[in-house]
């Protein structure tokens, strides 16, 4: 990228993350390393915290880096609404302030994710046209990434909720992944017609509607089918989403704590683990997490990144280049014409309505 193209600026809630800001502002010097040099980085947070790790620790140049004193910090515990709104002065308030008011192109934060989430929606709002955004995730399967959505911001999703949310994780999954066309397969407890409950059925109808002019349906997909490539964006509601996800991370710690245990039982085994060395870091590197270290919450006017809360500097780095890549791809400017496509099918206008002669 040249240096006359218009400058990046992301901002960063940098006093969110369960490690703290030294480890948020380790991934964002190694960001910088990687970014375009006409990205700018502004980090939110207590002055005197951030300003030493900055200036000593990092040594970061202050022509990409700088920061916005933020004296308060929205706590992991607090109510949504009173986060935002009882904290006006925090890093996540301030920052997403400079976000709606146009000082930053993308926002990421790995604070409270209720917070977050409600602060988006009533300081950015969402797209025209859009009724709620949905949290996106990436997931590695058998042979590929894939997307899934919603991964918990609107657990009670109605059926257009979720074909919405089919919409943009379809777009999303063309920014993140580079995939030209990809396959939409709805979540549920069957691939009969017919399987799930009224909310599943109407959801299914209204995606076979918009299948081909909008997205590619690939219709009904179940639990075990997830992983296995069927379809490159899985949609559901926030409720069922937000359960897999953290049943399926809860999985993969047993499964690494099992298999570490297992491996250390005897001296053949010990030896067998090391001459295996190779292929546990192949696999380590199929399944690794942090290059899609953040989750988008779409559907808004602006980009905000979610990341976990524990995550470390490499999730930080990865969830970085999601922003950057957003910004960069403008994939605003084609949902909206893909909602409105959407909205144009599936709620027509109604029909114009004569007075009756004794009104």
């Amino acid at each position: 990228m040249s240096n006359t193209e218009a400058r990046i600026t992301l901002a960063v809630d940098a006093m969110g993350g369960d490690q703290g800001p030294q480890e948020i502002l380790a991934g964002v010097s190694k960001a910088v390393n990687v970014s375009p040099r006409n990205t700018h980085f502004v980090l939110f947070g207590q002055e005197e915290v951030l300003g030493p790790i900055v200036e000593h620790d990092l040594n970061l140049n202050s022509n990409q880096v700088s920061v916005r004193h933020a004296p308060e910090i929205v706590g992991m515990d607090e109510k949504p609404i009173a986060g935002i709104k009882g904290k006006k002065r925090s890093s996540m308030s301030l920052a997403l302030n400079a976000l709606k008011e146009g000082e930053a192109d993308a926002l990421l934060s790995c604070g409270n994710t209720g917070c977050l989430m409600a602060g988006s929606a009533i300081r950015l709002r969402t797209l025209e046209g859009i009724e709620r955004p949905a949290l996106c995730t990436i997931w590695p399967g058998r042979e590929r990434y894939f997307t899934l959505l919603d991964a918990g911001a609107n657990p009670h999703a109605k059926p257009y909720h979720i074909v919405q949310s089919a919409v943009l994780g379809s777009n999303y999954a063309r920014v993140a992944l580079g995939l030209v066309r990809p396959k939409v397969g709805l979540l549920t407890i069957g691939t009969e017609e017919g399987k799930g409950n009224e909310v599943i059925h109407e959801t299914h109808s209204m995606l076979k509607d918009i299948d081909g002019s909008i997205i590619n349906y690939a219709g009904l997909i179940e639990g075990f089918q997830i992983f296995e490539n069927v379809v490159d964006v899985v949609v559901c509601d926030g409720f069922v989403g937000n359960i897999v996800l953290k049943a399926c991370e809860s999985l993969s710690k047993l499964i690494r704590s099992f298999l570490d245990e297992e491996l250390r039982r005897n001296t053949l085994r010990k030896t067998g683990a090391l001459l295996s060395k190779g292929a546990f870091k192949s696999l380590k590197q199929r399944i690794n997490p942090e290059q899609f270290g953040g989750a988008p919450l779409l559907g808004l006017t602006k980009n905000v990144i979610k990341a976990h809360g524990s995550s470390n500097q490499n999730h930080i780095c990865g969830a970085i280049k999601i922003g950057l890549d957003l910004v960069q791809h403008d994939m605003l400017a084609q949902v909206l014409d893909d909602i409105c496509e959407t909205n144009e099918i599936l709620r027509p206008p109604n029909p114009i309505q004569h007075s009756s002669p004794n009104s």
